[in-house]
Formats: C-alpha cells, structure tokens, sequence
C-alpha cells in the first residue's frame, strides 16, 4: 500500500487488518463477471486493504484490484 496521509491530520495512516465478527476477513464484490466460473460468483469478490490514522482514527477501506 502506498505512504497514504490521513486527509484530517497530515500523517501517515498505519495499514491493519479489518475482520468480520466471525473472524473472516472482509470483501467487496466488483461486479466482475466472466465465463463459467464468473457466473458461480468466483472471481467477483476481491480483498480489502484499510488502513488508520495513529492521531484521530480515520480508517479508508481500499479494494485490492491488483
């Protein structure tokens, strides 16, 4: 994840993890769909990076698209 600054405070926001309740890690789906498999749902969720301001606690959820 690049250096990214929180907009509020003008420091660099910490990477970290974000799980459901169950402990699961979180996903979004994209809408991407293709062939078979895309129709089954597979390969149109993808990962969630966050990260969080030390100073105020902001937290940016960011898509893994890569």
């Amino acid at each position: 994840m690049n250096d990214t600054r929180c907009p509020d405070c003008a420091v660099t926001m910490e990477e970290t993890t974000l799980r459901s309740q169950d402990g699961f890690s979180l996903t979004i789906n994209t809408g991407k769909r293709s062939g078979l498999l895309g129709k089954l749902g597979v390969g149109s969720t993808t990962g969630v990076d966050a990260v969080c301001c030390p100073e105020c606690g902001l937290v940016r959820l960011y898509a893994d698209l890569e």
